[in-house]
């Protein structure tokens, strides 16, 4: 009996192994960083003196620090039920588009089998371009759109001649606007970002899609149930293993906006796209890393806790 348990654990122990080049990269490269900056959050940069909580207190009571963390709240509120609900419808029609290619496939129908399958394929390229082009080509795509002479702003003089709306855009636009400098920046910046990862949570979206089993819903459709009640039945409850991380994802994501804002409009871009990221850059330029550590940690503490908070009231509502 010894020996067969002596066996068994033999048998179990090299999975460790297999684990272990795993959590030597994640400690080198995460937790031992992360530590080193919760260190940094503590002491003073110039001369290493221990100054307790007052970095804290001053990026609390930073200007644009509150300016940028109300900005990044605000996108990331804004954002993500748009992106997530118009994720979630496009993957959903994809779906049935590939539901209806294996329908006509049963039925030996092979041309409109072709048809819905191209058609589903043009979508898989239509949303998965954007997240192929680099950051500095939507920079110069943002630019021939935006600027003050670019496409927007050629296109509204070109309609001022016209009756009607012309008339009115033409009062409305005596000159030229650089609209990454107005009121309109931040939501041409959430445009831009539901553009680019939109095909990324489809992709998510559809793994989950393609994980319920297709009984299902022909069980459904013999019982009488309509488009509508297998939708709120069975496609939604069936997605919440896989909403949960599709909006974790999401938020994490939606910080990598900086890019394109940092490229068109520098370190002091309009108020309204203001967001932490150029924070953090400005003071890594000026060299004030106990006020950036303090603000990572702070950053990192927020995102904790909302995805646990997440993650308790998915566990309780299942």
């Amino acid at each position: 009996m010894r020996m067969k348990r002596h066996k068994i654990r033999k048998k179990r122990n090299p999975g460790w192994y297999f684990l272990l080049p795993e959590f030597l990269g994640v400690s080198v490269f995460g937790l031992i960083p992360f530590a080193d900056v919760v260190r940094r959050s503590f002491f003073q940069t110039v001369d290493g003196s221990f100054v307790g909580i007052s970095n804290y207190v001053q990026v609390i009571k930073n200007d644009a620090f509150d300016l940028a963390a109300k900005n990044t709240l605000r996108f990331v509120v804004t954002c993500i039920p748009c992106l997530l609900l118009l994720s979630l419808i496009l993957a959903m029609l994809l779906q049935q588009v590939l539901i209806l290619a294996e329908k006509k496939k049963k039925h030996r129908d092979v041309t409109m089998e072709q048809f819905y399958r191209g058609s589903a394929a043009a979508l898989k390229s239509m949303y998965l371009l954007p997240m192929a082009i680099p950051a500095a080509s939507v920079v110069v795509l943002w630019k021939i759109l935006f600027d003050s002479h670019g496409f927007v702003n050629s296109a509204i003089h070109a309609l001022s001649g016209m009756n009607g709306i012309g008339k009115i855009l033409s009062v409305l636009l005596v000159r030229e606007v650089d609209w990454m400098n107005t009121d309109a920046a931040f939501g041409i910046l959430v445009f831009s970002y539901v553009w680019k990862y939109l095909g990324y949570d489809i992709v998510l979206w559809m793994a989950g899609l393609s994980a319920i089993p297709q009984g299902i819903y022909e069980a459904a459709e013999m019982d009488g149930a309509g488009k509508w009640k297998t939708c709120f039945y069975i496609t939604l409850p069936n997605l919440r293993p896989v909403a949960f991380t599709v909006v974790i994802l999401s938020v994490l994501n939606s910080f990598k906006a900086f890019r394109e804002v940092y490229m068109v409009a520098g370190s002091y871009p309009q108020e309204n796209i203001y967001l932490l990221q150029h924070v953090f850059s400005n003071w890594f330029q000026t060299l004030s890393v106990d006020k950036m550590a303090a603000a990572s940690v702070m950053l990192a503490f927020v995102i904790a806790v909302f995805v646990l908070l997440l993650e308790r009231s998915w566990e309780r509502e299942e």
